[in-house]
């Protein structure tokens, strides 16, 4: 598929979904022996994100503040068919939301519209490359802060719009 995403025939996307907190995440920290280690991690929604990491090194995602749902999905999956002219090849996982049964019948027709998903074997996130993207956003380049839902929508925002330009990843 990337032989034929290269040659121009077809459009490739990997396509998942990763949600931010307002509480970045801490991973490790160093404390006093014998002490113990407080942080203040106060629960906040979260922001979740759709997106799609083009085979040419673009990407396409919208952001919301409600769970995923099959619908929302659908929805992207649409808006993502309007912006290819070439029959295009979406990489994806098997969440249950990729397979509802509601949404098959317009799964169907995308088909017919030259739209394919491509599932990913089971347990295999090594294999989609938008999974890269999501570390490197929230382990390198967003800092260890504490956002507003503001803040992070921008940061998360900023991030995905100058990705290639400003934000870089190699494989």
């Amino acid at each position: 598929m990337r032989a034929q995403a290269q040659a121009g025939e077809i459009s490739l996307a990997y396509f998942d979904e990763v949600g931010f907190a307002q509480v970045h995440p801490n991973r490790s920290a160093w404390t006093v022996c014998g002490e113990q280690h407080c942080i203040d991690a106060p629960r906040g929604e979260r922001l979740n994100v759709m997106g799609a990491l083009f085979s040419d090194g673009s990407v396409m995602h919208s952001s919301y503040w409600c769970s995923t749902t099959a619908e929302l999905f659908l929805g992207f999956v649409t808006e993502l068919a309007k912006t290819v002219t070439k029959p295009l090849v979406i990489l994806i996982d098997n969440a249950s939301i990729h397979r509802a049964r509601a949404i098959q019948p317009v799964l169907r027709l995308l088909e017919k519209k030259g739209i394919t998903l491509k599932f990913l074997p089971l347990y295999s996130p090594e294999l989609n490359r938008i999974e890269k993207l999501w570390w490197l956003m929230k382990q390198r380049w967003m800092a260890l802060t504490r956002r507003t839902k503001v803040d992070l929508e921008q940061t998360v925002n900023h991030i995905l719009t100058n990705f290639g330009s400003q934000s870089k990843m190699a494989f």
